[in-house]
């Protein structure tokens, strides 16, 4: 069967790999895994992390968590911030058939669950987002107390527990090296937690680590939850970072070669509607070339991007049999898998071999309310 390009493709043996070896990293450090679902956006794969032994799912939108409940996936925490009236009603509408967790980093948000579960008679679990040094959502370690105690002080609300997003950074700046990343942001929330516990706040659950922290930070005695999402496909910016080889790379864009106009020129039919552009290449700390690596020809680079164009730059010293042909089929590893996949609505599971076994809709694909 010959696919129609660009298309993903997942080799099936490498995907259950990466599934089985987080799986067994939760359960040799007896932390929780809430795999983030962000990378993949489809049902079939979520259940394949429940099966291996995750405790429920990570969605940052609700329509990720109504695509995923619909599909049987019952435990779900949406790490997102909720303070529309309509988001939050949506998910109290799964709550009625799932266990729902919610993410809080205001006042403001805060009221409005509250306000929301009174109408409805109900009471809900959420976590406290931190900001440990991402700059996005969060409230900064030094304020937790004091919105704890707000929130102790709503009724509907059940806060049991704290969570962040800080990926490899050390104090606030992206680093390569993932396990002291992950270390200090396992004990900063594991620290957090006794100070909010002596605050008189029951935290519980402690939720951390990134697909490149997780390792480390899954250690830390008090962490007991992690929520990586990119090890089940990984990329080539988790290669970069060394959480992972090359060949553990389940995900690959196929793509045809539709020019050669010049000796050094090759163009594909991948441009940046097929291939994400978030991870800029020369980007500090990793410094990635092109936006993305030909799989089995690590000198063939995809070098820059057009909507509907990909250029390949062959370098002048290569030597003329490597020059791929028009017509010629290539399969590139992304840069940042999780962006990538959400410019598709489907993929491929293929065999060893890179034969089509099984299609799979990415369902979650485009929700983004």
């Amino acid at each position: 069967m010959e696919l129609a390009t660009p298309c993903l493709l997942v080799d099936e043996t490498k995907l259950k790999e990466n599934i089985r070896r987080m799986a067994e990293l939760s359960q040799k450090t007896r932390t929780a895994l809430r795999p983030h679902v962000k990378t993949h956006k489809t049902a079939e794969i979520a259940h394949m992390q429940m099966a291996a032994g995750a405790v429920g799912i990570t969605v940052a939108k609700v329509s990720e968590a109504e695509v995923m409940a619909a599909a049987g996936i019952g435990d779900i925490f949406v790490a997102y911030p909720l303070v529309t009236e309509e988001k939050i009603e949506r998910a109290l509408d799964l709550c009625e058939r799932n266990c729902i967790v919610f993410a809080l980093d205001s006042v403001e948000g805060a009221r409005m669950l509250s306000q929301a579960t009174i109408r409805r008679g109900k009471r809900v679990e959420a976590r406290l987002e931190i900001d440990t040094g991402m700059r996005r959502t969060g409230v900064p370690p030094a304020q937790a107390a004091r919105l704890a105690q707000a929130i102790r002080d709503l009724a509907g609300i059940d806060l049991r527990g704290i969570f962040t997003f800080r990926g490899a950074m050390i104090d606030g700046k992206g680093t390569l090296d993932r396990r002291t990343a992950g270390l200090d942001e396992g004990r900063t929330m594991a620290g957090l937690a006794e100070q909010l516990r002596a605050g008189g706040t029951d935290i519980v659950e402690v939720s951390v680590g990134s697909t490149p922290t997780a390792e480390s930070a899954a250690t830390v005695t008090g962490v007991t939850e992690v929520r990586p999402g990119t090890y089940v496909f990984n990329d080539r910016m988790q290669v970069a970072y060394g959480a992972c080889s090359i060949d553990d790379c389940a995900l690959s864009v196929l793509v045809t070669v539709v020019s050669t106009p010049s000796s050094g020129r090759i163009v594909v039919d991948g441009g940046s509607k097929t291939f994400s552009t978030d991870a800029v290449p020369g980007s500090p700390p990793l410094c990635l070339r092109g936006h993305g690596e030909v799989l089995g020809s690590p000198d063939l680079l995809l070098d820059r991007l057009s909507e509907e164009h990909g250029v390949i730059e062959l370098a002048k010293d290569a030597s003329p049999a490597k020059k791929p042909r028009i017509g010629d089929r290539l399969r590139i590893i992304p840069n940042h898998v999780c962006t990538t996949v959400n410019l598709h609505s489907r993929l491929w599971l293929v065999d060893a071999l890179g034969k089509p076994t099984r299609e799979l809709s990415i369902a979650a694909r485009g929700m983004v309310t």
